[in-house]
């Protein structure tokens, strides 16, 4: 019999996690079927106690529910204890294993599919939500060096102080960044969503993209202010169009510039080891993404 899986959110019609998930089953050659189905706002629990009753093997969620989704497991990773929030769930007989792959998704994205090596690097994590508790831990263990940074500081702090036992981690407001450079800026704000930009330190204008065969050494390069150091990596986890952030970064003279498909290809292909026990090939479902 296929095994049935699902994502649910609301608004969920958008999502590619379908197309994704179809895409490993072919490649695996796994007899399963996925599909987006929306949950009311008040109808979270429902719905995936009906879906397991109905013998869905496992799920994913996405906005609003990964809060509601960590309250309802019955057992928690590691990693998604530390997140405080659960994006996969695995049903096995009367328990809900509750995981959060967003963090193992996003170190995948930018060590394997980008080769940038986190470990030593000096990493800016804007923001103090979900999605930046929910990567916090890898992002640690993967041996980045992180500074913490929202708009209201207190928030910044706390989740530092609540990880600080598994790395170098500090908060921060953006104000006090200015002097400071660092070698991967990653936006887990909302910020994409609204066409805005978190308030960065502004430097000088930069960029070698915008005069080809221009180049800036080291100390000139610190001189000009901003928060991208040389060779930085700059990385929105929003997909699918250019933000304003990576504008602004690739002003500021950010070496290199990533959205966050990869990273959701391969927050989906750790789910999906968890419910099958195998690992799909990500580099051709992101590249057939990108063409779409």
């Amino acid at each position: 019999m296929t095994d049935r899986y699902a994502v649910i959110g609301n608004p969920i019609s958008h999502s590619k996690s379908p197309l994704i998930h179809a895409q490993f089953a072919r490649q695996t050659k796994q007899d399963l079927s996925y599909e987006a189905i929306p949950a009311p706002l008040d109808g979270f629990r429902d719905t995936v106690l009906v879906l397991r009753d109905e013998g869905c093997r496992g799920i994913n969620v996405t906005v609003p529910f990964k809060f509601e989704a960590f309250q309802l497991a019955t057992q928690l990773s590691v990693r998604a204890q530390a997140a405080q929030a659960v994006n996969t769930l695995k049903f096995d007989g009367t328990e809900i294993i509750g995981d959060n792959t967003d963090g193992a998704g996003l170190v995948a994205d930018i060590e394997h599919n980008l080769g940038f090596i986190l470990q030593g690097k000096r990493v800016l994590l804007m923001g103090a939500g979900g999605a930046a508790y929910g990567v916090a831990l890898p992002l640690l263990n993967a041996g980045a060096i992180i500074t913490v940074a929202n708009r209201t500081e207190d928030k910044a702090y706390q989740l530092a102080a609540l990880f600080s036992a598994h790395g170098a981690i500090h908060g921060s407001s953006y104000i006090a960044l200015t002097g400071s450079q660092f070698d991967c800026v990653i936006n887990a704000t909302s910020s994409s969503l609204a066409d805005s930009l978190p308030p960065l330190p502004r430097g000088e204008s930069v960029s070698p993209f915008s005069s080809p065969g221009s180049s800036f050494s080291i100390e000139e390069h610190a001189k000009r202010g901003g928060v991208f150091a040389p060779d930085a990596l700059a990385y929105d986890m929003m997909y699918g169009k250019e933000t304003p952030f990576l504008i602004f970064a690739k002003e500021q003279g950010a070496a290199r510039l990533a959205d966050g498909l990869g990273m959701l290809v391969e927050q989906a292909a750790e789910s999906f080891f968890l419910w099958r026990n195998i690992r799909p090939d990500t580099a051709p479902v992101i590249a057939k993404l990108r063409l779409i």
